[in-house]
């Protein structure tokens, strides 16, 4: 079952695959940060969708509970369109009247593998969690 709503601009990922390609000692210990950092918080070890899902739900906002099964996939779709508009892939076009953020795609993301895109989506969030000051 396919969780990404932006699967026609990235091809799911599976969550159970551990890729370091492409990432130095310093870039992977900056994400074992993260990972300890979110499983302090939720008690458990984040796969990308957690991950995403908890950067949507920062990025609207909102710490709700519960969401439906289209607001899960809603958020995150933000969380990469947030963490790929710093490499100009989208831009912030407003929020609807619900406080729901709206993206523009500016460029296609080339057509990498699963592993090229695990890397690319590791690399912004680490940039993303740097910049936020969460780790």
């Amino acid at each position: 079952m396919r969780l990404y709503m932006f699967s026609r601009f990235i091809p799911p990922i599976r969550p159970i695959f551990i890729n370091f390609a492409g990432m130095d000692k310093d870039e992977k210990e900056k994400w074992q940060k993260i990972q300890d950092h979110v499983s302090a918080i939720f008690g458990k070890r984040p796969d990308m969708n957690a991950l995403l899902f908890v950067v949507g739900m920062r990025e609207l906002g909102r710490n709700d509970i519960r969401f439906t099964k289209e607001e899960k996939v809603k958020l995150m779709h933000i969380a990469v369109c947030r963490i790929l508009s710093r490499s100009g892939y989208y831009e912030l076009k407003g929020v609807d009247s619900k406080g729901w953020p709206h993206w523009e795609k500016k460029m296609d993301i080339p057509y990498i593998s699963e592993l090229e895109q695990e890397t690319m989506l590791r690399m912004h969030l680490i940039t993303y969690f740097e910049e936020e000051e969460i780790i």
